[in-house]
């Protein structure tokens, strides 16, 4: 009885542990994505944060070809001359003026993500971003009123990637896990050669006949 009692509370502790685990992909355009955008002055000028807001998910660069399995990230351009923005004011040739943080991600902040491991996966197709931008891959659980948050970072290099981060428990935390490009505002006509990543994304109902299919397989087995 011992024995059994045991092999029970083991299971159990197991079963446990497995539900804490939670791994998501890159989803293409069906997925529910949220832009947000950071700027900064320039290193030379203090580099000092100056204001942060939602943008519009094409609006950061990111573009889907739902097609071909596949996301684009591009620099971050901005369409108004303002000095404030281009040195001198923009216009083709202009050097930008500010430093862009575009992030690009999936937001949870129903509690299903709170609490576990959550491993984000996928696979970076190419990176030909040049020296004046960064691109990252992360995962961020923030506090109910974004006070403060957890991450897990890394550079975005071509290949497949797998991070993970163990989220806190509680009701409200917002999770997010997406992509982000860094660096100097870039006018739309001379965005080109600046590079981009481009990312290989999961089609949303492909996924979850993947998963339907997995829960029919585990039913089976259990019979």
């Amino acid at each position: 009885m011992r024995r059994l009692l045991a092999m029970t509370v083991a299971l159990l502790l197991a079963a446990s542990s497995a539900q804490a685990q939670v791994t998501v992909n890159v989803p293409d355009s069906t997925g529910p994505w949220l832009g947000f955008m950071n700027v900064f002055n320039l290193p030379g000028d203090g580099g000092a944060f100056q204001f942060g807001s939602g943008w519009g998910v094409p609006d950061l660069r990111l573009n889907f070809d739902d097609p071909s399995n596949t996301a684009t990230f591009s620099v971050n351009t901005i369409g108004d001359p303002d000095p404030y923005w281009y040195i001198g004011g923009g216009g083709p040739g202009a050097p930008g003026n500010k430093i862009m943080e575009a992030n690009g991600f999936i937001e949870s902040n129903d509690g299903s993500l709170s609490g576990t491991t959550l491993t984000f996966e996928g696979n970076i197709l190419s990176n030909t971003f040049t020296q004046a931008h960064e691109a990252f891959i992360f995962i961020r659980d923030f506090a109910p009123d974004f006070s403060s948050f957890n991450e897990t970072i890394v550079p975005a290099t071509a290949g497949p990637f797998s991070i993970s981060l163990a989220t806190l428990p509680g009701a409200g935390r917002n999770v997010q896990y997406g992509f982000q490009v860094r660096g100097v505002n870039v006018w739309d006509t001379d965005a080109d050669p600046f590079g981009n990543i481009v990312i290989g994304t999961i089609p949303e109902p492909a996924t979850l006949s993947l998963l339907g299919f997995g829960a029919v397989a585990l039913l089976r087995r259990r019979r």
